[in-house]
């Protein structure tokens, strides 16, 4: 026998023997699997239990209307759940039979209430589920129509541009006067770093004054940022410090005290920046040539970037909501329009125009669209720039995010409350009244939370108990991953964050709906204020754009500049006095709105595994896993 063939012999006997051990080794590394994950379930279901255990501190607020019909909806749903799975079990067909010719009570009660639902439930169901539907769909256009308009301006490479000449860098006084204000309240994290971008802008020292409005109510921390404040000046900034004295109004009263100096006069324009953004140094010089030659310009608006963006799940969905918003929204409107909602920061106002329409109010909690919106009416235009970026941060937190977009969807509804009878009196044309009415405060404002809570939390678990009001899987399928694919489109690297972010935006369509009817209807929670959390972190993007704002020599003599002595033991009292205060126990919550509607949705999952239903299974149950996880607050920032 050849030695070739020999060698073939020896292979195909090593074959069988090769491949059961390879068999082996792979099963060996599935079973290895098994501990882990059932240690992991075993670290969460423990984490669970103890944020339930210590769920009796909850807020009060927590257990008001909205919370206590979602009870009682999931109260009837379970019942109808147990009803259906013993006729299931049953095999019970009685959709045709005749009430009299039943066996027993409970097959009577079954098939009149079958008979019931048919012909008084149903319609009713189906009818709203309809105009839900409606609603869907006109947002969903509403959208659609605005991503063409993003793509036109991608494709046309469409910007605002400078009319005339810049400024002449050799003539300092070719350079108008900028007034810089930077509000803040107890912004312990972050004022360092906003007062040392805010005074290493790159325009002439003696054509611009930087404002720290400091609303904080530490004395402590007062005398810190004093001290941060004269470090600066020392160095020959024009900087101010202020505090009010009588602290009203919240962030508006803030800028309303501010804007009643003597010197703000000497002054042609404001930039506003809130205390966790860091412009860069060139932010004047891209932003305020604008306002030349272009007397009808009353704001210039930058993009915002975040520089924690990547922290965790909370922040990537975040990030994708807040690109959108600026990629599309603001910048669509901006160009065609020539309006939209100031953001509150990161932006350049003409003085006059925020003379002519009035100034800061405190009647509402979005101080920023108020003053937009009264601008518009008067006449002025908008640009939005969304080249020129300005470093800040978002939410780590649930909570601290929840809170944001409570505010931020409580205020809209007051303002329009207010604002309705200056729209319609104002002498602004058909057209921009219609926008501002139908577009900016109904459609994206109202009708978005009203139907996402609506028909994807309410409707959607209630027609697997009412088949005859079935939705149509395009409905909670297909045209919302099309949505969602356009909202992503901004953020591509988001990508694979596609179905948490559909899926978390109809979670967060609870706080949105309560937030919105609190605002409509003047309730008391509209009216509340809480200053977003930061945390002064410095990410990659961070410590690069810090990289390409000063040069070494700089970076040296901010090393060697510290606070004063008098700055050091303010310091270190803050540091007793922070380390002799009880310590408040940081922790996770729970929030029942959102564990409730997640049993309402499983128990939904649940009655449409027996029917069969396919696509609506598969969305209600990980819909219900969604708000389960939201709401043992197992999602953003986690205290060990």
């Amino acid at each position: 026998m050849s030695e070739s063939s020999r060698f073939q012999e020896k292979q195909k006997a090593a074959s069988p023997k090769q491949f059961s051990w390879l068999l082996l080794l792979k099963l060996q590394r599935i079973l290895a699997c098994f501990p882990w994950a059932a240690m992991s379930l075993w670290s969460v279901f423990g984490s669970i239990k103890k944020r339930i255990a210590s769920s009796d501190q909850e807020d009060p607020r927590y257990r008001g209307r909205l919370y206590r019909f979602i009870k009682a909806f999931l109260a009837i749903s379970v019942i109808a759940l147990v009803i259906e799975i013993f006729a299931y079990f049953q095999k019970w067909d009685l959709s045709f039979a005749n009430p009299w010719e039943v066996e027993n009570l409970v097959q009577w009660c079954y098939i009149s209430w079958m008979s019931f639902r048919t012909d008084y439930v149903a319609p009713l169901i189906a009818m709203l589920s309809r105009f839900c539907i409606v609603l869907f769909m006109i947002q969903s256009l509403d959208r659609l129509v605005q991503c063409l308009g993003c793509f036109w301006i991608k494709f046309k490479k469409l910007k605002p541009a400078i009319e005339g000449e810049p400024c002449d860098v050799e003539d300092g006084t070719s350079f108008p006067m900028v007034l810089v204000q930077i509000p803040m309240c107890n912004e312990k994290e972050v004022f360092e770093q906003s007062v040392a971008a805010a005074c290493q802008l790159d325009w002439p020292k003696d054509r611009f004054l930087v404002q720290i409005l400091d609303d904080s109510d530490d004395e402590l921390l007062q005398h810190l940022i004093k001290e941060e404040v004269m470090s600066w000046k020392e160095k020959g900034v024009n900087i101010v410090y202020r505090h009010r004295f009588i602290r009203t109004g919240y962030k508006a009263g803030n800028l309303k005290s501010a804007m009643t100096c003597d010197y703000v006069k000497d002054y042609e324009f404001v930039a506003i920046f809130d205390a966790d953004f860091q412009p860069n140094p060139d932010f004047l010089k891209l932003t305020v040539p604008h306002f030349k030659g272009n007397p009808d310009l009353g704001l210039v608006q930058a993009r915002w970037s975040f520089v924690n963006k990547d922290e965790n799940l909370l922040t990537r969905l975040q990030n994708i909501n807040l690109c959108f918003h600026f990629e599309v929204e603001q910048q669509v409107n901006g160009y065609f329009l020539n309006f939209f909602g100031f953001n509150g920061t990161g932006g350049v106002w003409r003085i006059k125009t925020l003379e002519e329409s009035g100034g800061w109010l405190e009647r509402t909690t979005v101080e920023d669209m108020d003053i937009a919106v009264r601008a518009h009416l008067h006449g002025w235009k908008f640009i939005f720039l969304n080249d020129v970026r300005v470093l800040c941060e978002v939410p780590e937190s649930y909570e601290a995010y929840k809170k944001q977009q409570h505010r931020w969807h409580s205020g809209p509804m007051q303002l329009f409350r207010l604002c309705l009878p200056a729209i319609l009196t104002s002498k602004i044309s058909g057209w921009k009244k219609a926008n501002l009415i139908f577009l900016f405060f109904l459609l994206r404002k109202l009708v978005l939370p009203f139907y996402s809570f609506t028909l994807f939390c309410i409707i959607l678990p209630l027609t697997m108990f009412i088949p005859e009001a079935e939705l149509p899987a395009w409905v909670i399928c297909y045209v919302p991953i099309i949505m969602s694919i356009l909202n992503i489109l901004p953020a591509p690297r988001s990508f694979p964050f596609l179905v948490p972010y559909l899926l978390f935006e109809n979670t967060m369509s609870v706080t949105k709906f309560n937030a919105m009817v609190s605002g409509l209807f003047q309730l008391g929670s509209s009216y509340e204020w809480v200053v977003t959390k930061k945390t002064g972190r410095a990410s990659e993007s961070d410590l690069l754009s810090l990289a390409e704002r000063e040069s070494k020599t700089q970076n040296e003599e901010k090393i060697q500049r510290r606070p004063s002595e008098s700055g050091l033991e303010m310091l270190g009292k803050l540091n007793e006095i922070n380390e002799q205060k009880a310590p408040v126990a940081k922790k996770n919550r729970i929030y029942r709105k959102e564990l409730a509607l997640a049993c309402l949705l499983l128990t939904a999952a649940a009655r449409s595994l027996l029917s069969a239903h396919g696509i609506h299974f598969y969305y209600l149950l990980f819909q219900g896993l969604s708000f389960l996880i939201v709401g043992l607050d197992l999602i953003g920032e986690q205290v060990s």
